[in-house]
């Protein structure tokens, strides 16, 4: 009976690994959010709950050297074992997505556009409730995400104050769902910068280490870089708990109407992954394209356009987006069977 129950357990343990990868590859999409894996998987209270508990008490743990009871409270293990598949995922299935999207962006996105299409009839089931101020919260999430949707990109900016602001708002992927923590960096103009290039370098330092190759390590971009997501990272721990302790007394006092204002800003910033788009290159005066700091062109907005139902990829894209929206209501099923 212990042999099957250890079985159990590490199956959980394997199983909220990939929870984290999959929040991780989320995140690293443009207009995806991490949050919507999360409330999806069933994990996302627990996930709140979990980072509003880095406070003063668990810092008191800390300081009076009681590691075991610092663990416990803070929830260790869980979060331990679903940070640990977001890690694996920016350096494994996020590298993955770069190529993807870079080469197939229209189906990848077709395949999100399904899963998110997926996850709003999902959460809209959860809200049991309709009356005046779901419903108008409902209408202030969908107007609010509209709004995200149509802001225009800005310059890169690498001060150091900027990023720390750029970690607080990044997480809030991960924290409210659909809340595209990575739209909003490309909104701030910092998206390659963050997600691609210091993410890259960190990678570079690591591996080399391996071999015990230090040579990285003297280049000044790669150390400005990795000054750069350590300062991101710590502007990224500020926002979780600053998040997930608002986030704790919303869910607590009004769940019925966090979950409409959910549905409805998800509704709003679906926009962001619709498949048929094409970018509106941005170009100075004299005619010529724009790059940023990170040698990528800049762009203004996307135009979107009706599915060309003479092209086969087309149906390609309607097929991703079924695969999506399918993929979905296994993991829910799954997941209900699971918890039951």
């Amino acid at each position: 009976m212990k042999l099957n129950l250890k079985k159990s357990n590490y199956f959980k343990d394997f199983i909220l690994v990939v929870q984290g990868i999959a929040m991780g590859a989320a995140n690293k999409v443009p207009g995806v959010s991490g949050g919507v894996v999360a409330l999806v998987g069933g994990f996302y209270e627990t996930l709140i709950f979990s980072f509003q508990r880095f406070n003063l008490k668990a810092l008191k743990f800390l300081l009076n050297r009681k590691f075991k009871s610092f663990w416990r409270y803070v929830n260790g293990r869980f979060l331990t074992l679903l940070f640990s598949g977001v890690v694996i995922s920016y350096f494994s299935v996020s590298l993955l997505l770069d190529y993807l999207l870079s080469n197939y962006e229209t189906l990848v996105l077709g395949s999100f556009f399904g899963m998110i299409i997926g996850s709003l009839y999902l959460v809209i089931t959860r809200v049991r409730i309709w009356k005046t101020s779901t419903r108008v919260l409902l209408l202030l999430g969908l107007s609010f995400g509209l709004l995200i949707s149509y802001l225009r990109p800005v310059a890169e900016n690498d001060q150091l104050y900027f990023v720390f602001f750029c970690g607080i708002i990044s997480v809030s992927g991960m924290t409210i769902p659909g809340l595209s923590g990575s739209f909003l960096l490309l909104i701030l103009g910092n998206y390659n910068l963050l997600l691609v290039d210091a993410v890259n370098a960190l990678f570079l330092v690591l591996s080399d280490i391996i071999f015990l190759n230090f040579d990285s390590l003297s280049n000044p971009i790669i150390q400005r870089l990795l000054v750069i997501i350590f300062v991101f990272t710590i502007g990224s721990l500020s926002g979780l708990i600053l998040f997930s302790n608002i986030l704790k007394w919303v869910l607590k006092k009004f769940p019925e109407q966090t979950l409409s204002a959910i549905v409805g800003f998800i509704s709003g910033t679906l926009i962001l992954v619709y498949p048929w788009r094409k970018k509106v290159l941005l170009y100075d005066d004299n005619g010529s394209l724009i790059i940023n700091a990170s040698g990528n062109p800049m762009f203004s907005n996307y135009n979107y356009y009706y599915p060309d139902f003479k092209d086969f990829e087309t149906y390609g894209v309607f097929l991703t987006i079924i695969l999506g929206i399918s993929l979905l209501f296994l993991l829910n099923y799954y997941d209900k069977k699971r918890t039951n």
